[in-house]
């Protein structure tokens, strides 16, 4: 009995730290503020991927999309800069997932991909399709 209750106390502990480790990582921005290098559109396990032809002010109008997603936050970059960023968690562990929008001759691209794990169970492309409405809209 007393060994079950160790066992369960060292899962317990395993757990939080896993979870701190996740929520507290530091981040470096030279790995995920990169060029999207991609040329077409393309779903991935760990992410999703969309070009498409859009006009000068699609990045503006994604970027203000994009920062009115919840628990979203802009790593680096900005608009005049044309190439941007973000950080999204997820609502209760606090995964998080970088997205990174860029335009340039007549074409934005979007990357949004996981950090930890390697399934995303297609949250990543939900987010670029949300997004992508905001460039049609």
């Amino acid at each position: 009995m007393k060994v079950a209750m160790y066992i369960a106390v060292i899962a317990l502990v395993l757990i939080v730290v896993g979870i701190a480790y996740v929520r507290l990582a530091p981040t470096d921005v030279t790995r995920w503020h990169q060029a999207v290098e991609a040329r077409v559109s393309s779903d991935l396990p760990s992410g999703a991927i969309r070009v498409i032809a859009a006009d000068e002010a699609a990045l503006a109008r994604v970027d203000a999309a994009a920062r009115d997603l919840p628990r979203t936050r802009v790593l680096a970059g900005s608009v005049e800069e044309g190439r941007i960023t973000y950080v999204t968690r997820s609502a209760m562990i606090g995964f998080p997932d970088f997205t990174t929008i860029e335009y340039s001759d007549g074409q934005l691209k979007m990357f949004a991909r996981l950090r930890f794990g390697y399934l995303d169970m297609g949250v990543n492309a939900k987010r670029l399709q949300g997004l992508l409405a905001a460039v049609e809209g």
